[in-house]
């Protein structure tokens, strides 16, 4: 056991003696620069080759986006002589029209009377054109005779209209032809007995013109639309009026969205009787821009103008906003428009006035009418076959014609011009129309004037409504229906103010196709046989009843 022992001791205590004698030996070698000088060290990355996938092609293709930028669309509707409607005017012949049914013969004549002496002729042609031009030709004359003495009128017009088309563009012309006989019958029948040349009135006048533009101006970025026009007026007593008038609008369009308009326009007008000759001549430009986008549009145009009796700086600013996602539309703005108050214009709207422009200061020239209007409106639908609109206006009328009866027999109007007069107004319709079937429509407009340099705004109706109705219960017959209404006139009567009744009057008409070509009709005016005054002292024509028959070729 010891000498086991003392054999293993042995051996550790060698191998102990062993390891000394090897570090002695390594701690007397010099020490050495443990860096790399000079080396480069490579670091080696496994590496495991792939392909990249190709990108999975779709087999269901799909469109590209949808433009919905608005495309702008530049509609110059030419000028539609042929285009009437009918309204029955109580102090005049009534209006004629050509027939709103549309039959399939391009041509028509027809032929009417009743009482009051009524003889009635309508005729229309528009068979003549061809493969690059049409025309159409319209005749229409009523005359009629009252139960108070002197109460007549007859009116008779003619107009021709053409259409040339033609790679330069497309040439319209038209010519119309007019004559209108009154007499000054609202005299005091019992204490004067006028002759019967002296209250006789005729009016007479030839209008002929010409415009011209691109035959596809839609699609073009600059388009044009010159037009020239030149007429006579005159009437029984020596006085003529000529007139010229030239328009030169030019149109820019940007982009979809913006386009510019720059336009020339010249009215020139020489007026002459026995006792005045004098001119009436109006000058515009008309710089501006239209923007459109979306459910947004806008429009703004400052005109200068240039008239005989003063200089005029005349702004037309509007928008209208369409409501998203309703049926509601908004729009507002402010227009100024300059209107010469011609000869024609003011014995269209009162054929009983003086045609020596006699005021109680003497004779004068007339004043040019400035009106500017300042608005805000809305409209919508409601349904399919109904919509509704209305508009609230302010206005400032500076020169605005009136009329003020004679003081002697009254049975002429003298013109005055109520200066810086101003005005509100409330407008309102209502249009319910189901296809071609039956529809009805409601307006109404009601003014408030005040700070007039007048009394008041003689003879100008405060209230004006109108409605008016088509049936057709079967393709073969057409029911129309119509009532007007005119109220808040106020005229001067042997130094007194008075107020005119409220004038009403309704009517209506009906027609037969008996067969394709020939039908009957039937019409009525006044049906309630009322003493309707428009004008002081002159009552409208009683129960007015006519008919005959329309042949279509």
């Amino acid at each position: 056991m010891i000498c086991g022992s003392m054999k293993k001791l042995f051996l550790l205590t060698a191998v102990c003696v062993a390891a000394s004698s090897y570090g002695v030996a390594q701690t007397a070698v010099p020490a050495r620069d443990t860096s790399i000088k000079g080396a480069t060290i490579e670091v080696i990355q496994s590496y495991k080759p792939e392909v990249k996938q190709r990108p999975k092609q779709e087999y269901t293709p799909s469109l590209p986006p949808v433009d919905n930028t608005h495309p702008v669309f530049n509609y110059n509707v030419p000028q539609q002589t042929l285009n009437y409607s009918y309204n029955s005017l109580p102090l005049r012949p009534l209006a004629l029209g050509r027939d709103t049914t549309l039959p399939p013969y391009p041509n028509y004549v027809k032929l009417g009377g009743g009482n009051l002496s009524t003889l009635f002729l309508d005729a229309g042609i528009g068979s003549l054109k061809g493969k690059n031009y049409e025309t159409a030709f319209h005749l229409h004359s009523i005359t009629q005779q009252g139960s108070i003495q002197d109460q007549k009128s007859s009116l008779t017009d003619f107009e021709a209209d053409g259409t040339l088309h033609k790679a330069s563009g497309q040439w319209h012309g038209f010519v119309d032809a007019m004559r209108n006989q009154y007499s000054y019958f609202g005299y005091n029948h019992d204490l004067y007995q006028p002759t019967a040349d002296s209250i006789k009135q005729t009016f007479t006048s030839v209008k002929v013109g010409a415009d011209m533009q691109k035959e596809n101006a839609a699609d073009s970025k600059f388009n044009y639309h010159p037009a020239i026009a030149a007429s006579i007026y005159a009437d029984k007593f020596s006085t003529t009026e000529t007139s010229f008038t030239l328009n030169a609008p030019f149109y820019y369009r940007i982009d979809s969205s913006l386009d510019l308009q720059i336009a020339a326009n010249g009215i020139f007008t020489q007026y002459k009787n026995a006792q005045q000759s004098f001119s009436n001549n109006i000058i515009q430009f008309d710089p501006g821009i239209n923007y459109h986008t979306g459910s947004f549009t806008a429009h703004a145009y400052l005109s200068p103008a240039i008239g005989s009796n003063e200089n005029y700086l005349l702004p037309n600013l509007g928008a209208t906003y369409n409501i998203p996602k309703t049926l509601f539309t908004i729009n507002a703005g402010w227009t100024a428009s300059v209107r010469q108050n011609t000869y024609e214009q003011l014995t269209t709207e009162n054929p009983y006035i003086f045609n020596s422009f006699v005021a109680p200061q003497g004779m004068y020239a007339p004043q040019q009418t400035r009106s500017d209007e300042v608005y805000g409106g809305i409209q919508t639908n409601l349904g399919n076959h109904l919509s509704l609109s209305g508009r609230v206006s302010w206005w400032q009328y500076d020169h605005l014609p009136v009329f003020l009866n004679n003081i002697g027999d009254q049975k002429q109007f003298s013109v005055l011009y109520d200066n810086n007069l101003n005005a509100t107004s409330l407008q309102a319709a209502l249009t319910y129309k189901v296809a071609n079937k039956f529809s009805a429509d409601v307006q109404g407009i009601f003014y408030t004037y005040f700070n007039g340099s007048q009394a008041k705004a003689w003879q100008e109706p405060g209230i004006r409504l109108r409605g008016s109705l088509l049936y057709r219960p079967i393709a073969a017959l057409s029911l129309t229906a119509y009532a007007n209404v005119l109220d808040q006139i106020y005229a001067l009567q042997n130094a007194t103010i008075v107020k005119l009744d409220p004038t009403l009057d309704i009517g209506g008409s009906a027609e037969y196709q008996l067969i394709p070509r020939l039908s009957v009709f039937l019409q009525v005016n006044n049906l309630l046989n009322n003493k309707n005054e428009r004008w002081l002292g002159y009552q409208s024509y009683g129960t007015n009843i006519y008919g005959g028959l329309r042949f279509k070729f």
